[in-house]
């Protein structure tokens, strides 16, 4: 590795924690910056390597640097990503990574790079890089909702003196006056992870904080169009620069859906089929399923679910257990249900699917907007629990399933609701405006030198930062 840094070549080092969800995002913002002529390192653990470089765009500024996670007691041996651990044991990859800090020392000394952009979880990485001359920018991949409502110093104005439930129900001290005035129990219960410590480490909430404190800039995978409140409150509360990147609209997928689900696809009228997905990380309870199932079942609309297990279960036995009996002779005409990957973006973009219900996965809602899909949202947990507030509350752009306060159960018949008001209510309110308005965010996605600028933008804030001479 040769130290490039100069005056006219911008370098930066993207470090995301070892989880798809953070290095996706990370990778789509190489991208654009490649072709940018941005110089790129990219750092992740060597068994994510091959995953990393099949999403990187080639290109002869983009290089990744493999990253050896030190033995931690309790991690498997080679199990480096969150999608290889259980939620308990991938505790252990923030430990890993605290004890990364000698081997990213030496990196940096080597590389020089003029921007190193990280993540929640290497909250030391700023001191680090301070010492060695070197510029950071916490890149949260979350929108500025959820900054602003869990991590920003007013959650917590007391040092260690952590919110009850009852406080995260209410947005913190000067947030501002929007639709988001408060969340359920079952939300709130969840955001209280954040404040929970792991192995003796920092809780996520120190962490953040520590970062958004110590950086240079914080840069958010957001606009104001979407976002304005939200991104001034965080400039308020952190008073420092807030780069935005925009929304980061992925590049329409390459090659062909494959035959059986295009021939499937095909014999139903455009626009009328859902599709339904919560990720490859989410793993539905049985009752979940079944409520799900049933309310898809009752739309009398066609469905393509897709439903993940954890690695080491028979999908067809867990699937049997769940479903209702008979479920799968009554809708094998209209409704698929598969397990594993599918080509979700190809799936979206078909004329006949007109309805997303996800788990409100900003990058999920984002595939839905470009695609023409309506946007019915479950959300799982943490942030995707904001999200589906800013796309319902604030932006009225889908539909969030309605869900019980104390624990979160949903039934048929909220999923049926739901998906009925943005897919057959079509000339009722609030189906009509959330309609309208999906159609105005999708204008506003695809328009190119809107989101081009974004990144135009970024990239001139880093080079007036880091005093880079424009070529």
């Amino acid at each position: 590795m040769e130290n490039e840094k100069s005056n006219d070549v911008l370098h930066v080092v993207m470090f995301p924690f070892f989880a798809f969800g953070h290095i996706s995002p990370f990778v789509q913002l190489a991208n654009k910056l490649a072709s940018h002529d941005v110089k790129v390192s990219f750092f992740t653990a060597s068994g994510n390597a091959s995953r990393v470089k099949s999403m990187l765009n080639s290109a002869p500024t983009t290089h990744i640097v493999p990253l050896t996670i030190p033995q931690v007691e309790g991690l498997p041996p080679g199990a480096e990503s969150t999608a290889e651990l259980t939620p308990v044991t991938a505790e252990l990859l923030k430990v890993g990574l605290d004890l990364m800090q000698p081997q990213i020392r030496t990196l940096l000394t080597h590389l020089k790079p003029h921007f190193v952009l990280f993540d929640f979880a290497q909250e030391w990485l700023p001191k680090m890089a301070d010492e060695l001359g070197i510029k950071t920018v916490f890149y949260s991949v979350f929108v500025a909702l959820s900054t602003a409502f869990l991590t920003c110093p007013a959650r917590v104005p007391e040092p260690k003196k952590y919110p009850t439930l009852e406080d995260m129900k209410k947005p913190p001290p000067g947030f501002p006056n929007t639709s988001i005035t408060s969340v359920k129990t079952f939300e709130a219960r969840d955001f209280l992870y954040i404040f929970k410590s792991f192995h003796g480490g920092p809780t996520v909430y120190d962490r953040v904080l520590s970062g958004l404190k110590g950086c240079s800039a914080i840069l958010a995978k957001t606009c104001s169009q979407m976002e304005g409140p939200y991104i001034e409150y965080v400039k308020a509360q952190f008073n420092k620069p807030v780069f935005l990147v925009g929304p980061v609209v992925p590049d329409p997928p390459s090659g062909k859906l494959e035959e059986r689900w295009s021939s499937w696809l095909n014999k139903f009228e455009a626009g009328t089929v859902i599709y339904c997905s919560f990720g490859s990380e989410t793993f539905l309870k049985d009752e979940q399923i079944k409520e799900l199932a049933l309310g898809l079942e009752q739309t009398g609309l066609p469905f393509f679910l897709v439903l993940n297990f954890p690695a080491n279960v028979d999908f067809s036995v867990e699937l049997n257990r769940a479903l209702p009996e008979g479920f799968l002779e009554r809708v094998k005409d209209k409704g698929i249900i598969h397990s594993g990957w599918v080509q979700q973006q190809h799936i979206l973009a078909h004329s006949s699917v007109g309805c997303y219900v996800c788990h409100a996965g900003f990058s999920s809602v984002i595939e839905a907007l470009v695609n023409d899909c309506q946007v019915v949202m479950l959300p799982q947990k943490g942030d995707q629990f904001l999200n589906a507030k800013l796309v319902s509350g604030d932006m009225k752009a889908g539909v969030e399933v309605n869900r019980r306060d104390e624990d979160g159960y949903f039934g048929k018949e909220d999923i049926k609701e739901a998906v009925e008001m943005v897919m057959v209510e079509i000339d009722k309110q609030p189906g009509k405006l959330i309609r309208e308005n999906q159609k105005k965010w999708k204008e506003f996605l695809l328009n190119k030198d809107i989101q081009c600028k974004f990144i135009e933008d970024l990239v001139q804030e880093m080079m007036a930062m880091a005093k880079v001479s424009s070529t």
